[in-house]
């Protein structure tokens, strides 16, 4: 089946869009995603047939995942969304644990940022969460940004502790990518939670955030507050 799923999706693929892809991901020499290669699928179409073939096993979940082809990563992470989305618990279980055993395997921002949250994020909600302190303390930069975005799932309910307590584990990271990850989901918890909580968190902290995390942080506040935070 996975060569059936590979053939669908180069059905859908654009050589002019996989340069574009190629260069926005930063697939040079170097660059965070050195060496992904990109056909030129777009999201949706990748969504698409994700809901296709969302039947399959995760033994072929698993071999698309371990490609150097980025679209089929891609289609096989929508594919665990899919496939927990319709699960029962136990289900979920499974694919949660498959996912995090996996869990280096979402190598692009992307790849996180449409999974963490609704698989990690949603089967962690009301349950024991230390495995994302863990993550935020890994040396692999993909395991960190799982763990800060795997808060939006209990930011979408209210719930912000976590994402304060793992943005400030984060405050002092190095990389870009996660510096915009924190950035971003402060400034959700501060939709959601009140932007009242969020000022608190960056009155106590914003002296050592790097400049990409505070702007991310502030992006929703008033001119004279985004000044205020910008020009201490």
């Amino acid at each position: 089946m996975t060569g059936k799923i590979a053939a669908e999706l180069r059905g859908y693929a654009d050589p002019e869009r996989a340069r574009a892809l190629s260069s926005y991901f930063k697939t040079g020499k170097g660059q965070y995603g050195e060496g992904d290669v990109f056909i030129g699928v777009t999201v949706p179409d990748a969504r698409r047939v994700a809901r296709k073939f969302r039947g399959a096993g995760l033994g072929e979940v698993k071999t698309l995942i371990r490609s150097r082809v980025h679209e089929e990563r891609l289609t096989g992470f929508l594919m665990l969304v899919e496939k927990f989305r319709a699960a029962d618990e136990r289900a979920k279980r499974a694919i949660y644990r498959f996912y995090m055993e996996n869990a280096e395997r979402a190598n692009n921002w992307d790849l996180v940022d449409l999974t963490a949250g609704r698989i990690a994020g949603e089967y962690l909600s009301g349950k024991d969460r230390s495995v994302l302190y863990r993550f935020a303390r890994s040396r692999n930069l993909w395991k960190r940004r799982i763990a800060i975005i795997s808060t939006s799932a209990f930011i979408g309910k209210g719930d912000c502790s976590d994402t304060f307590r793992i943005a400030k584990m984060l405050l002092n990271d190095r990389h870009d990518l996660i510096h915009k990850a924190v950035g971003w989901m402060l400034r959700e918890a501060g939709k959601r939670c009140g932007q009242d909580k969020e000022m608190a968190f960056l009155d106590r902290h914003y002296r050592k955030m790097p400049r990409t995390m505070l702007r991310y942080a502030i992006e929703r506040f008033g001119e004279e507050e985004r000044k205020r935070y910008l020009a201490r």
